[in-house]
């Protein structure tokens, strides 16, 4: 009730379009409810929201007006997507409403104004400049795996006796690593005699996985077991300085860093190495816990065997100096923007307005991903939450200001009885701002749930008339909507 609270955008959008389908320009006006006063990121959600209206669609003109309005509610602020959601809903909407307006697929006009892959890196008319991006294929992929011809033909054989049936697509891209200091992080490895590695590291996961990952990548590079690395955050007293996990960094800058860092320590291994079995350094390789000579793999020393020969004065190569301590600093150059693009298919209660989601499938590009298991865990959880703020989620208030929705009685979250089947699929584009090629994830389905599931309804409701319906649906508002009221 007194936390930050978010989505509070009035949007007046218009669009130049030919009758092929495609955007000459847009005119927006964004009317953002800022709350009675500016709390740490209240101004940063309105402006980002301005600067990412063009979503992953080149618009060759485009006017963006940002007002901010101070109300009587609580602040706003950063709330997973800080501006995403509420840029991709109007753009998702205006999508919608262009195929209907031409009377093409919505699949087909998405397609008709992607950001070609030759195109890149890309500057979008508000100013962003997109790294990388096979948006086309994103799509081609959602389709398939949604089986969404099938449904479209599906509704369209539909009778009046059955539910009303919807499919809703939406294609959206995400910025991740943050701007000013959140685009800096840092790194420590230390290598124990033993062999164990330490990272130290200023991302402090809340769920991410970042132990997991981080310990992956250190195993991909080192040749050693996830098992024999340590992670260690959120203690200051060891890491000084860090920029947590927030728009989408932990993997995007804190990995980078982690990589650079082990590049260094991959080097003086190296040197060690080679220097005991007497080949030149450019012949090592690190695998399965040994150290090996690449053109003569017989020869190989024991991981541990390398680490001790650091601390011994002996077995160091000469001008070399004791120790395995690596520290690396990585500033991100540019930003890295990932691409979604996700299919709901919803069943619509003519007599209710009650919605239910049959299918839900989406197809997320992360670039490289690390370890598809997380991505899948941040992929519906980021879903959930989209879903909630389509369909449950709304703070109302009545005529005198009171808070109706004060419990989450009245305030509903999403739970596993509010979907339906769940299809997931990743593409990697790689990045070209970040050393492994990574781009964020955790905030990039929010983006495009929210849209996906507002334009399956407004489709299942296209047959009635219904153009737009403000969410969050509502089976009142649906049923209003309906009934022409």
């Amino acid at each position: 009730m007194v936390a930050f609270h978010a989505r509070g955008h009035t949007v007046y959008v218009e669009a130049g379009v030919k009758a092929d389908g495609t955007m000459l320009g847009m005119r927006v006006r964004i009317v953002a409810d800022l709350g009675a006063y500016f709390l740490l990121s209240t101004q940063a959600v309105p402006a980002l929201a301005g600067h990412r209206i063009p979503g992953p669609y080149k618009t060759p003109a485009m006017t963006v007006e940002v007002l901010g309005v101070l109300t009587n509610k609580p602040s706003t602020g950063v709330y997973r997507g800080a501006g995403g959601p509420d840029s991709a809903f109007c753009m998702e909407r205006t999508m919608d409403l262009i195929a209907r307006a031409t009377n093409l697929d919505p699949a087909e006009v998405r397609r008709r104004n992607f950001i070609q892959p030759d195109a890149f890196p890309y500057r979008t008319p508000t100013g962003l400049v997109y790294d990388s991006g096979e948006y086309e294929q994103g799509l081609d992929r959602v389709l398939e795996l949604s089986e969404y011809s099938t449904w479209r033909e599906k509704a369209a054989r539909r009778s009046t006796e059955e539910p009303l049936l919807g499919i809703g697509v939406a294609s959206v891209v995400k910025a991740s690593g943050g701007a000013g200091y959140m685009k800096e992080e840092s790194a420590q490895v230390t290598i124990e005699p033993s062999g164990l590695v330490t990272v130290y590291t200023g991302v402090s996961p809340h769920g991410q996985g970042t132990e997991t990952s981080f310990a992956q990548i250190v195993s991909n590079e080192l040749g050693m077991a996830p098992a024999d690395v340590e992670v260690v955050h959120s203690d200051t007293a060891l890491v000084s300085f860090g920029g947590g996990t927030q728009a989408s960094r932990g993997t995007v800058v804190g990995s980078s860093a982690l990589y650079l860092t082990l590049q260094e320590a991959r080097s003086k291994l190296a040197r060690l190495a080679s220097y005991s079995m007497g080949c030149s350094k450019e012949d090592i390789v690190f695998r399965d816990g040994r150290v090996v000579n690449g053109r003569n793999p017989a020869q190989a020393l024991a991981f541990s065997q390398v680490a001790a020969s650091a601390f011994k004065e002996e077995l160091l190569p000469p001008g070399e100096g004791p120790g395995l301590e690596f520290t690396e600093k990585f500033t991100l150059p540019g930003t890295p923007y990932a691409f979604a693009a996700h299919v709901a298919v919803v069943e619509v209660s003519r007599e209710t307005g009650d919605v239910k989601i049959l299918q839900y499938a989406a197809v997320h590009d992360c670039g490289r991903i690390l370890n598809p298991m997380l991505v899948e865990g941040q992929a519906q959880g980021a879903i959930a939450q989209g879903v909630g703020q389509a369909l449950l989620e709304g703070i109302v208030y009545d005529g005198d200001g009171q808070l109706m929705t004060g419990s989450l009685m009245d305030y509903a979250l999403p739970t596993a009885n509010d979907f339906g089947e769940l299809r997931l699929d990743t593409i990697e584009t790689l990045s070209t701002v970040t050393p492994m090629g990574v781009k964020g994830i955790g905030e990039l389905p929010t983006v495009a749930a929210p849209a996906a599931i507002a334009n399956a309804v407004m489709d299942a409701l296209s047959t009635s008339g219904v153009r737009h319906i403000d969410t969050h649906l509502t089976p009142e508002k649906i049923w209003r909507a309906l009934q022409g009221q």
